[in-house]
């Protein structure tokens, strides 16, 4: 039996991991300075590998909210080189894929992590 996704965000997770039966998604959401986020999203990502047990079950996608993400540059937020040392690190994970970016552009918090997951 497949589950057909509600959520626009599960539609990157399914096409990932297949249409098994998928336990809901886990979301967190990070607001702050650029680089702080990315350290508290990859420490979150870790925690959730040991919550879920197998990392080859995991898929991620992070949504960038553009308009935030503007703000932020604005106020003397870089990207480079946190963001690809946020990649590196977290691809040191063993994770079967790299994380979908989506990017928003209706306000809301800097990033959205979501997490899905195979049973």
């Amino acid at each position: 039996m497949s589950r057909v996704p509600r959520d626009p965000r599960d539609v990157a997770a399914v096409e990932v991991l297949g249409t098994d039966d998928l336990p809901q998604p886990l979301v967190w959401t990070f607001d702050g300075p650029f680089e702080r986020c990315l350290s508290d999203l990859e420490d979150t990502v870790r925690r959730a590998v040991v919550l879920v047990g197998d990392v080859s079950r995991i898929a991620l996608l992070i949504d960038l909210c553009l308009p935030t993400l503007a703000q932020r540059l604005r106020s003397g937020d870089v990207l480079q080189p946190a963001w690809g040392r946020f990649l590196e690190r977290l691809m040191g994970y063993g994770l079967p894929a790299e994380p979908r970016v989506r990017h928003l552009r209706s306000d809301g918090p800097l990033l959205t992590l979501v997490i899905a997951y195979r049973n």
